[in-house]
């Protein structure tokens, strides 16, 4: 019975993180000088490490600015908050901002609970 118990734990673990590739996308486009993420879904711990790839773009931004569109995101996990925090670090040392606009205000409590409101700037 142990055997497959694990068998369908791991089972079950594949399919959620698929599921959770699914609902996640990352569109970055240029607009007025910026580069723009438009994240939608949840950025969950699954979903992190494409979206990791994705968001690649945004490291190499040579000083200009970049803006998080999270008008489509529901939801986002510390794997997910991980990644702006990378994204932002990348930015400074080359002159660059980073913005978020559209967020909820559930995820806007996220990022006051873990101190990420002083990081960022929201429109």
């Amino acid at each position: 019975m142990g055997k497959h118990a694990v068998f369908f734990l791991t089972l079950h673990q594949n399919s959620n993180e698929i599921d959770s590739k699914k609902m996640m996308k990352t569109t970055i486009q240029q607009q007025d000088g910026n580069l723009v993420a438009v994240l939608e879904g949840r950025l969950d711990t699954a979903a992190a490490a494409v979206t990791e790839k994705e968001l690649q773009p945004l490291y190499d931004c040579e000083g200009k600015n970049i803006v998080f569109d999270c008008s489509k995101l529901e939801f986002i996990s510390s794997s997910g908050l991980r990644l702006f925090l990378g994204v932002l670090k990348a930015a400074k040392p080359k002159g660059s901002k980073v913005c978020i606009t559209g967020m909820s205000n559930e995820l806007k409590d996220v990022f006051t609970i873990t101190g990420f409101t002083s990081l960022f700037e929201f429109k």
